[in-house]
């Protein structure tokens, strides 16, 4: 068994405990999200295997579920397999989501589609599931986990500086359906409210657009100046080049100008909630 696999295995049997701990309480896995501070979505891919569990969690847990400790009996393990386990990730992909998970600062623009950090778990498995050339269940399931456990860089502590700029399309494409979809806004909504993040959308009635080159991320890694990321139908490219990264950031910052506030953006989200 090579270490991905262990890992994998290790989470499985982790999540079925802590199903069975939190039925045994009597507890939704929404009414157990708000007591720990997560949503059912997460606390539904724990369960399943396919989120780590962060030690925190589990010590919390481990109280609240009268698990006797048996839940903060593998804390020493868990820390030791996000350690050594290797990325999931694609190996074209692994310098950037190593990047990402430890940087410092993250900037997102996206025109056609929602952000993988900010997917709900059914949005990302409607992507995946209507993708062409048709994807298999196995690597459907894996690519959700993966994007699903890119999302623990939002709990990471200290927390990183994060902003999106998301076209007002994107709000309007209802992946998955009126329900995935609804989720999916409300899941803005949550993100947008944390003190690091801040979410803007351009308006599609606005003239002028600085940046007609499509999506990109900017970051900032821990120690190291900011790069570019782009991908263009499968075709990746990180851009290092000062320059060409400074060009890049230029427009950025003239997008969050033009842009709706974060507030603002709220209130269209929000809007947009109620119309479905």
């Amino acid at each position: 068994m090579n270490g991905n696999e262990g890992t994998t295995g290790l989470f499985i049997a982790l999540g079925k405990q802590l199903k069975l701990l939190r039925e045994r309480k009597g507890l939704t896995q929404k009414e157990f999200g708000g007591l720990v501070g997560y949503g059912p979505d997460a606390i539904s891919a724990m369960e399943r295997g396919v989120r780590t569990p962060q030690p925190e969690l589990l010590e919390k847990a481990d109280e609240l579920l009268d698990a006797g400790g048996l839940l903060k009996d593998v804390v020493p393990e868990v820390r030791e397999a996000m350690s050594t386990a290797r990325t999931r990730h694609p190996e074209w992909y692994r310098n950037y989501a190593g990047m990402e998970a430890e940087a410092v600062e993250l900037h997102h623009y996206s025109n056609h589609a929602v952000h993988g950090l900010l997917q709900t778990e059914d949005h990302a498995q409607a992507v995946f599931a209507r993708r062409r050339p048709f994807l298999d269940e196995e690597t459907i399931e894996r690519r959700v986990a993966d994007r699903l456990s890119r999302q623990l860089v939002f709990e990471r502590r200290p927390a990183p500086i994060v902003s999106y700029i998301l076209e007002e399309v994107v709000l309007d494409r209802p992946i998955g359906g009126r329900r995935v979809h609804a989720d999916q806004l409300r899941r803005l909504l949550q993100v947008g409210h944390m003190q690091n993040i801040e979410i803007q959308v351009m308006p599609t009635a606005l003239e002028e657009h600085p940046n007609m080159d499509g999506a990109f991320n900017l970051l900032t890694p821990k120690g190291h100046g900011q790069v570019a990321y782009t991908e263009v139908q499968g075709y990746p490219r990180l851009i290092t080049d000062p320059e060409e990264v400074r060009k890049i950031a230029d427009r950025y910052g003239i997008m969050r100008a033009m842009a709706l506030s974060p507030s603002e953006t709220r209130k269209l989200i929000e809007s947009k909630l109620e119309e479905l």
